[in-house]
């Protein structure tokens, strides 16, 4: 069964090749960090001070995901997701998916699988990103000097990792819908108002129990800036909790759907 899984998800992962969502995923991560390393190389002169903070790269990073915490990752798994789903009702090939040799268990769970790989493709190419984004300038200007400390990789891959799992309920529960509707609208319409839905929430006392505003709420607590504090539980099992309730209501919505396509 693992070898059937294995093969049904190179499959998967073959149709997102050169898809929008492949390269909505590719823009997406290193968006920020794009443009970033465009405004430190123009405005150098004014820029250049911040290589002179410590810890440097901390700060770095966790300003970065200002925008992507907030807007940027739960509008990007709100497409990527929605358009992952749509490849088959677009070319109408759900009904021959399903006559392959492959049990619904396996068709549900190599597409999400490479979903789930997609939003990771997107979280290595944006750390990766803003090391290249904070290195360039100090590079390119000879003037400008490098920052001294040793480039803290495990903080980095903490802070994205974090990021990550925060992510993961909104991943789920736009799979559910992407799989669930036909109609690409109903999903991506369902997903966006959730997004803005989240932005608003952020104000709320009990914002905690909305698995969207995770990423923004990480955020704030990391630049210390979180008005209201939990006393559930940390977001990060509360993402979890959610992500596992939302994939397993969407594995059984999945497997008592009538019409699979």
């Amino acid at each position: 069964m693992a070898t059937i899984l294995l093969n049904s998800i190179q499959s998967e992962w073959m149709k997102t090749k050169r898809s929008a969502a492949f390269w909505l995923v590719l823009v997406g991560g290193i968006f920020i960090p794009a443009i970033l390393t465009l405004v430190h190389l123009v405005y150098i002169k004014r820029l250049g001070k911040i290589y002179e903070t410590t810890p440097f790269w901390e700060k770095w990073l966790i300003n970065g995901w200002e925008s992507m915490s907030i807007l940027l990752i739960p509008m990007g798994i709100v497409l990527a997701t929605s358009l992952i789903a749509q490849l088959e009702y677009k070319n109408n090939a759900w009904k021959q998916v399903h006559t392959t040799p492959q049990s619904l268990t396996i068709v549900f769970f190599a597409k999400y699988t490479v979903v789930l790989l997609l939003m990771l493709q997107l979280f290595v190419l944006f750390g990766l990103g803003m090391y290249l984004a904070g290195a360039i300038p100090a590079w390119y200007y000879g003037h400008i000097q490098y920052p001294s400390e040793v480039f803290p990789w495990v903080k980095f891959i903490q802070i994205n990792a974090s990021f990550y799992v925060l992510a993961l309920p909104i991943v789920a529960l736009q799979y559910l819908l992407s799989i669930q509707f036909k109609n690409f609208m109903v999903s991506l319409g369902a997903g966006v108002a959730l997004v803005v839905g989240a932005i608003i929430a952020l104000s709320w006392r009990y914002v905690y129990l909305f698995p969207y505003t995770y990423g923004a709420i990480h955020f704030l607590q990391l630049q210390g800036k979180m008005r209201f504090k939990s006393n559930i539980l940390d977001i990060h099992y509360l993402a979890l909790i959610y992500f596992a309730g939302f994939s397993l209501l969407s594995y059984i919505l999945y497997l008592t759907k009538k019409e699979k396509g």
